[in-house]
């Protein structure tokens, strides 16, 4: 039975996540901020463990309790979202609380967890298309998109510097998902989003090196 740790589990995209890892027959550790979040679950191999991932005294206490488990895929989902606003009219609170949860907070998770992850394992962040500097042809959202790009930037450069170790690391985009963060008129359902999800890391597993890849198995621009 392989292992996967889902870092913000709780609703949305990462409790979608976690279901499908059930049924995958995936033992999966969950961190939620709320324990009775994933309740009523489906019937699984199911490990729940509360964390915020901003509390970085939580973070190392949920370290020394895995400590010498395996994890075969470590996902990182925890953010948050902001308003459309332009980037002069975001207040320095609201881009700073954005920065440390959607960029920050991942990869210090990231880097305290990836020891647990074996040289055929799979390290993953749930990035989104609007993280990429390359192929922003429309502009909006611009503090999240930085936040987006902040975390594929930091994805990359961490990769790197581990590549001796082997791993591979994906940013993935879970295309415009029907959430409560993406909203009614985005175009994907989460049933249609987050299996293909998991099928492209089951495809990129063992591969090594880093890549930002769509829902759809495409690579996307950095």
């Amino acid at each position: 039975m392989r292992t996967i740790l889902i870092a913000g589990a709780s609703r949305g995209l990462g409790r979608a996540l976690a279901e499908e890892y059930l049924a995958r027959g995936w033992h999966v550790v969950a961190t939620v901020r709320d324990p009775a979040a994933l309740r009523d679950a489906p019937p699984g191999a199911l490990e729940v463990h509360t964390l915020d991932t901003t509390d970085w005294a939580g973070v190392d206490a949920l370290a020394r309790r895995l400590e010498g488990r395996r994890l075969d895929l470590l996902f990182v989902n925890a953010g948050i979202a902001d308003d459309k606003r332009p980037i002069g009219a975001v207040e320095p609170e609201v881009f700073t609380r954005l920065m440390l949860t959607n960029a920050l907070a991942p990869l210090r998770l990231v880097e305290r967890l990836v020891p647990l992850v074996p040289r055929e394992g799979t390290v993953a962040v749930m990035s989104s298309g609007l993280g990429s500097v390359a192929g922003n042809g429309s502009g909006g959202w611009e503090a999240y998109r930085m936040s987006k790009a902040a975390l594929n930037t930091g994805l990359k450069s961490l990769a790197i510097r581990r590549a001796a170790e082997g791993r591979t690391y994906i940013a993935a985009a879970p295309g415009w998902v029907r959430t409560d963060m993406g909203g009614e008129g985005a175009a994907l359902s989460v049933a249609q989003s987050i299996p293909r999800v998991a099928e492209m890391l089951e495809v990129r597993q063992g591969t090594g090196g880093v890549a930002f890849v769509n829902y759809d198995g495409q690579e996307l621009p950095w």
